[in-house]
């Protein structure tokens, strides 16, 4: 860990040492982890410049993310069709929800990226915002009414903003920029190894037990502690440059390019709905509820058998071509879901579909970070999610409103379009070769 002097406010960023440094630097304003958790060799929680390991701060972020997405995917399959069939809400409420759930966090997450570049401990926002949605998931098993589920829903995703851009920029800072990619690939890869097993944990209490669907919400409570406690006990701060004047919040000093790339960003969301509209097109061709855990289980097992992979080829190849690659095959497989008639083809779909994510969702944030300077990677990051936050809450509405109206067909038509869109745009914004530095 590096230490704060009194009279500088400059501490490691990207592996550099800083005066920061200085052996007669005061201990006492050292912004660490909780007390009486043990303090790792720096070397574990962010290697040496060069290196190409990952690291502890990104393997413990991994399994913090792990544990969070068994507790959250537990619930996610099964949200929609509580909703629907229990509550008796429409496509289009759900809608509501889940856009403004994911809007919500998206906002929050612009202001604890910029936040977190003000001070000195990123950690302690990314513990608040997990410690939040660990407790009030679970509440969902008490929901009697779809606008309790809309409350519960968007407090979840309220840590989910708390925490989120905060973690991302602790994963740029753990790793030598030459492997950011393959960082938030694993990241990613780990994030869906959860949601690999949250939904096959479901499917066997719901086999198993036969219990109601509340009582597996309750459930979530045991992983969401697991996740919390491994956040707490073994991720550290990385020590990262804050600069004697205070960040922007608006970003007016974030380069052009990055605007750019912000604004094909947002009109790809805009034709990209919840996922929980293609849960519903899957029960419409065929695919019975009690299956909807394992299909999910099975999306996001190809999601994470690729996806660290798919971070790390965009360090070896550029980011350009996995982003507009992965937007064509998405564009491809809301086609299919359109055109689609019965059930096995719903697998095919979904399994093609984690190939877009394995080829995005990392590479995504890892551009981000690459387009802006290194004291800013913060706010960036905070940008980059609300302008997904901000065309996912319209993209939902629009999606459910023309599901309604047309039917799915349409609305999925709608989504492939949009994404062909994007895909043009980011071809000619983003840049050929990406500049680790």
């Amino acid at each position: 860990m590096a230490h704060r002097s009194p009279d500088s406010r400059t501490v490691e960023a990207d592996g550099a040492r800083t005066a920061a440094d200085e052996p007669d630097a005061p201990a006492g304003d050292d912004a660490t982890a909780p007390p009486h958790a043990p303090e790792p060799p720096a070397a574990l929680v962010s290697p040496a410049p060069g290196s190409r390991r990952l690291g502890r701060n990104v393997i413990a972020l991994g399994a913090t993310s792990f544990f969070t997405d068994v507790a959250s995917e537990m619930m996610y399959p099964l949200l929609p069709l509580f909703l629907a069939s229990v509550l008796g809400a429409s496509a289009s409420f759900i809608g509501v929800i889940e856009g403004a759930a994911e809007s919500v966090a998206a906002l929050l997450k612009l202001v604890s990226g910029w936040w977190s570049d003000r001070v000195a401990s990123r950690k302690r926002l990314v513990l608040l915002g997990y410690g939040i949605a660990s407790v009030i998931r679970p509440l969902t098993g008490s929901a009697h009414s779809a606008s309790q589920v809309l409350a519960i829903r968007v407090t979840d995703r309220v840590g989910k903003g708390i925490r989120s851009t905060p973690r991302d920029a602790l994963i740029a800072e753990s790793v030598d920029p030459a492997i950011r990619g393959r960082a938030f690939g694993f990241h990613a890869a780990m994030d869906n190894a959860g949601a690999v097993l949250g939904p096959l944990l479901a499917f066997a209490v719901i086999e198993l037990w036969h219990p109601s669907l509340r009582t597996v919400f309750w459930l979530t409570a045991i992983p969401g502690a697991l996740a919390f406690f491994t956040l707490w006990w073994f991720v550290r701060d990385t020590p990262h440059e804050i600069t004697g004047t205070r960040p922007q919040l608006l970003g007016r000093d974030l380069p052009r390019r990055f605007w750019m790339y912000l604004a094909v960003v947002f009109v790809f969301t805009l034709g990209n709905s919840t996922d929980a509209f293609l849960l519903l097109r899957a029960r419409q061709l065929g695919v019975a509820i009690v299956l909807a855990p394992v299909l999910w289980a099975f999306f996001n097992f190809v999601k994470s058998a690729f996806g660290t992979y798919g971070g790390g080829l965009s360090d070896r190849i550029g980011r350009r071509p996995l982003i507009v690659g992965g937007w064509i095959v998405y564009a491809g497989v809301y086609l299919g879901f359109a055109a689609a008639g019965v059930a096995w083809e719903a697998w095919a779909l979904f399994g093609v579909y984690a190939l877009f994510y394995a080829m995005t969702e990392g590479t995504e944030k890892a551009l981000v970070v690459d387009l802006v300077p290194a004291q800013r990677k913060g706010t960036a990051l905070g940008w980059y999610n609300l302008a997904i936050g901000l065309g996912a809450f319209p993209a939902s509405l629009l999606f459910g409103a023309v599901w309604d109206r047309f039917g799915a067909p349409v609305a999925f038509a709608m989504g492939a379009s949009l994404a062909i869109v994007a895909a043009v745009g980011m071809f000619i914004v983003a840049p050929r070769q990406t500049a680790h530095a």
